[in-house]
C-alpha cells in the first residue's frame, strides 16, 4: 500500500512527539514543584465563554494562568483538527473533551504513565467516571478528569402544582405513572402537553445521554473490552430468567411513543423537546446540567426545578450518565509540561472551584465536591450526581446517534422486534468501536 506525503508526515510526526511525551512525562517529577506554566495553548469542546471565565478568574488569584489561552472547537472535526494540527506543527499544548470523544483522539494523545500519576493518587483524587480514561493494559491514562456534566431531571413547577403532584419522580416507575394525569391528547390521539419527551429519538435533545443513562442503571456496559483490549458492543446480554435487560431498556423507552399504551406523551412530530419544554408544554425534560443557565436565560419566566435522574425503583446503588471532560495532553504539544502544570493547576481545589462556578459544571475532584455552593440549587443535585455518574467508551457521538436513531425508529415504526433491534445496533457498533 502506498503512503502519502502528508501521511508520512502525520506518522513521523506521531513517532518523535510519543518519544519526547515519554521524555516529559519520564522527568515530570523535577518539574512539579515549580508554577511556571509558560503559553499553553488549550483547544476544548466547552464553551469559550466560560471557558474564558476560568481563566480570568484563575489569573486573578494566580498569576500562572496568564497565558493560558482557550480555543473552542467543533467536536464533529475536533479530531481532524488535531490530526491536521499535529502534521503541519500547529498542535496545542492542551486537548479538553468529553470521554464520548476519547475514541476518535487517543491516537494523538500523549499517555500520562503510572509512574508520572498512580494508581492511588488518581483513584483518590478523582471521580469514578474518570476511570474511563485509564489505558488497557496499564500503560496509564488518557487525561486529567476536570469536569462533570451529569444528566439530571428539569420539571415545570406550574404543570406539576396544577395537576396536583408535589414533587418531581425519583424512579421511572413513579413517572411513567403520571402520564395519564399529565399528558394532554386531543381525540385524535395528538399530544398537546406531554409528561416527558421519551420514545422517540431525532426529536429528544439529549436522546444519546439519556438512553445511555437507562442501559446503564439496568447493568447494560454498551461498549466494554475484550482480553485482546478491543472494545465490543454489548446491548443484548441474556439472562434466562428474566428478559434480557437490554430489551427492558428498549421496551421501557420506545412505549412513551406507542398510542396504543397508557404511557404514550410523545411522538416524531413534535418540536425539539428542549423547546417543548420551554415553551411551557412539556411537564419533565431530562438534559445535562450545565443547562439550567441556558434554560434561565431563554425563559426568564419559566419556573423550573432541577432534580436527580430517577432511578429503577428496586435498584440497589444510584447510577446516572455524565460526560466527565479531561485534559489530554496531544502529540506534537510545544509546551507538554507547561501544559500538565496547568492542568494540575485547574484540577487542584481552587482552580475546580472557580471552573465550577463559571461553567456551570461539577468539580471532577473529591476534594472539591466535597463542599457544595451555598444557595446553587443546581449545584446541589450536579455535585451529588457526579459521585456516581457513569459513562461508556462511544463511537463519535455523530456515529451514536446514527446507530441508536436506527434502533428506536425501527421499533417504534413496527419494522423490527426488541431483540432484533439491539443486535442490528451492536453490529452496527462494532465496527465503529474499532
Amino acid at each position: 500500500m502506498k503512503i502519502s506525503l502528508f501521511q508520512s508526515i502525520l506518522f513521523g510526526a506521531f513517532g518523535v512527539s510519543a518519544l519526547i511525551g515519554l521524555f516529559i512525562f519520564a522527568t515530570y517529577t523535577s518539574h512539579s514543584t515549580n508554577n511556571t506554566v509558560g503559553n499553553v495553548v488549550i483547544w476544548g469542546t466547552l464553551p469559550k465563554s466560560g471557558m474564558d471565565a476560568v481563566l480570568t478568574s484563575a489569573t486573578k488569584s494566580n498569576t500562572a494562568f496568564k497565558n493560558i489561552s482557550y480555543v473552542q472547537k467543533d467536536p464533529e472535526t475536533l479530531s481532524t483538527d488535531l490530526a491536521t494540527a499535529i502534521a503541519t506543527g500547529n498542535a496545542p499544548d492542551l486537548i479538553l473533551s468529553s470521554q464520548e470523544d476519547l475514541l476518535s483522539l487517543k491516537k494523538f494523545i500523549v499517555p500520562i504513565p503510572f509512574s508520572s500519576l498512580s494508581v492511588h493518587t488518581f483513584q483518590s483524587s478523582f471521580v469514578g467516571e474518570g476511570n474511563l480514561f485509564t489505558i488497557p493494559g496499564g500503560a496509564g491514562y488518557y487525561g486529567i478528569p476536570f469536569l462533570v456534566d451529569p444528566l439530571v431531571l428539569f420539571s415545570n413547577r406550574s404543570i406539576l402544582s396544577s395537576d396536583g403532584i408535589a414533587s418531581p419522580p425519583s424512579t421511572w416507575e413513579a413517572l411513567t405513572g403520571l402520564v395519564p394525569q399529565v399528558a394532554l391528547l386531543t381525540p385524535t390521539q395528538q399530544v398537546t402537553r406531554g409528561l416527558i419527551a421519551l420514545g422517540t429519538y431525532d426529536n429528544v435533545h439529549d436522546a444519546r445521554g439519556i438512553l445511555s443513562a437507562l442501559f446503564l442503571q439496568e447493568g447494560v456496559p454498551i461498549s466494554s473490552y475484550t482480553g485482546n483490549d478491543i472494545l465490543s458492543a454489548n446491548l443484548g446480554q441474556a439472562n434466562s430468567s428474566t428478559v434480557p435487560p437490554g430489551q427492558a431498556v428498549l421496551g421501557f423507552y420506545t412505549q412513551f411513543a406507542d398510542p396504543s399504551k397508557v404511557s404514550y406523551t410523545w411522538n416524531p412530530s413534535l418540536p425539539d423537546s428542549q423547546q417543548a419544554f420551554l415553551s411551557g408544554d412539556l411537564a419533565l425534560y431530562l438534559g445535562f446540567a450545565s443547562e439550567a443557565r441556558f434554560l434561565s436565560a431563554a425563559n426568564p419566566n419559566l419556573d423550573f426545578n432541577v432534580t436527580p435522574l430517577p432511578q429503577p425503583a428496586t435498584a440497589p446503588v444510584k447510577s446516572a450518565y455524565g460526560l466527565v471532560y479531561a485534559f489530554m495532553i496531544p502529540r506534537g504539544a510545544k509546551n507538554p509540561a507547561g501544559a500538565y502544570q496547568a492542568a494540575l493547576l485547574l484540577t487542584s481545589t481552587p482552580g475546580q472551584n472557580v471552573a465550577a462556578a463559571a461553567t456551570g459544571l461539577a468539580p471532577a475532584t473529591l476534594s472539591a465536591l466535597a463542599t457544595i455552593p451555598s444557595n446553587d440549587p443546581v449545584a446541589a443535585v450536579s455535585y451529588a450526581e457526579a459521585l456516581y455518574a457513569n459513562g461508556w467508551l462511544s463511537p463519535t457521538p455523530g456515529d451514536t446517534d446514527r446507530v441508536f436513531s436506527s434502533m428506536i425508529g425501527s421499533v417504534i415504526s413496527g419494522g423490527s422486534t426488541l431483540n432484533v433491534a439491539l443486535i442490528s445496533a451492536e453490529n452496527a457498533l462494532n465496527p465503529l468501536l474499532r
